[in-house]
């Protein structure tokens, strides 16, 4: 349920709960409202996060987009904040809550859930169960004569297919709003498939793979389907057993699924906030936890050091306008920063985890923007972690 202006409540449904004045209350209860898969963390211990010194928000300013100086504070404050969750150096420095949300509550990722599957397939190339340079069709043999069919699992890493794929969130028309009917994010339409795969498969080609970077969702889902016939197991589970677990996860995560029990890979995932601290915090360790290589360093070493044309990929986008200097690697976003680059796991509303390792920086920001995409509230918040970093660093020059 959710208040409305009145102070009336009004149902949170499967056709409303992207509605701007749903979207807190629904990012907190996905599994209320969609079907979902547990992913669980496990009987061993959690990763300890133990407590770090004080650090004041409000005294670390930046430079706004407009040119007015601003503090880490005003941007929590400001961005509809749910949770934020500030590391430095493996130590917890903030833990915030707001809107209801609580210290165990589950938040919706949406789009930080691609980098726990870019992750999932790092460790089946690892493992030797899955090829980057394979196509699809060695796991997905049924996907010949679809716009997949001659694709690599790369293509699909790095956002680089051909497939004919529009990420228009304000078209009730485009592929991304019919791929969210089809898995159960909304009410099916008679003409919708039944299914996140078998909407893949009737997914055509515009253009020849490999070439430029283009934001798609849909190669998110079909990389979780790869990484399934991979490895012979659901999505969830291969969550848990691969990640969530051995990094040292405290609490159960959980996945939406579509009505054929299929995973949604590219944003389905909800967790507790601190856990995801957990998760940038073994990023920032180049994928090690105690003592465990959990995902592979080569594979994290590689997405921040990628080939050329990776870079020059991302230059034909229109998020190198947002992101300038940026690229997109192994489903993750890396940006230049005032002190080395920044890897970045990303979703709509305002999902965030940050993590900086030149800074020893991890921040978790969970929010429920209004609208999906919020250009400023992106770069001010980047912004304001790039800042934080630089201050816990002991170099206090302003950020702009």
């Amino acid at each position: 349920m959710t208040d409305d202006s009145a102070g009336e409540r009004s149902p949170v449904t499967l056709g409303n709960w992207q509605e701007p004045a749903n979207v807190r209350w629904a990012f907190q209860h996905m599994r209320e409202i969609i079907p979902s898969q547990v992913i669980r963390a496990g009987d061993g211990p959690a990763r300890p996060l133990p407590p770090g010194r004080d650090v004041d928000l409000g005294a670390v300013r930046f430079t706004r987009m407009d040119g007015t100086a601003a503090s880490v504070a005003d941007v929590v404050a400001e961005t509809c904040t749910d949770a934020v969750v500030i590391l430095h150096d493996g130590a917890v420095l903030t833990e915030r809550y707001f809107g209801g949300s609580l210290a165990t509550t589950p938040h919706l990722l949406m789009s930080v859930s691609k980098s726990l599957v870019g992750c999932v397939a790092g460790v089946l190339c690892g493992a030797g169960l899955l090829d980057p340079d394979a196509r699809v069709t060695r796991y997905v043999p049924e996907l010949v004569l679809s716009g997949y069919g001659d694709a690599t699992i790369r293509n699909l890493l790095d956002m680089r297919t051909g497939v004919r794929f529009r990420e228009a969130y304000d078209a009730p028309d485009s592929e991304v709003r019919v791929m969210e009917r089809s898995m159960g994010w909304d009410h099916r339409q008679p003409a919708d498939p039944i299914g996140s795969y078998a909407y893949l498969a009737s997914l055509p080609r515009a253009e020849p793979h490999g070439g430029r970077f283009v934001y798609r969702s849909a190669d998110t889902d079909m990389l979780g389907w790869v990484c399934e016939r991979a490895a012979g197991v659901r999505m969830a589970d291969l969550v848990s057993e691969l990640i969530w677990q051995p990094m040292g996860a405290a609490f159960d995560a959980e996945i939406t699924c579509d009505a054929l029990g299929t995973a949604v890979h590219d944003g389905g995932i909800s967790a507790v906030p601190i856990d995801l601290a957990r998760f940038g915090q073994l990023l920032l360790d180049g994928g090690a936890q105690g003592g465990r290589q959990v995902v592979p360093a080569t594979w994290l070493s590689d997405a921040l050091h990628p080939p050329a044309d990776v870079r020059s990929a991302f230059e034909c986008s229109d998020s190198d306008e947002v992101l300038p200097g940026g690229w997109y690697r192994s489903q993750f976003w890396f940006v230049p920063t005032h002190q080395g680059t920044a890897l970045m796991c990303l979703g709509i509303h305002g999902q965030m985890i940050f993590v900086n390792p030149a800074t020893r920086l991890v921040a978790v920001k969970l929010s429920s923007w209004p609208t999906p995409q919020h250009t400023r509230h992106l770069v001010e918040t980047l912004r304001a972690f790039d800042a934080l970093g630089v201050h816990l660093a002991g170099d206090h020059v302003e950020v702009g």
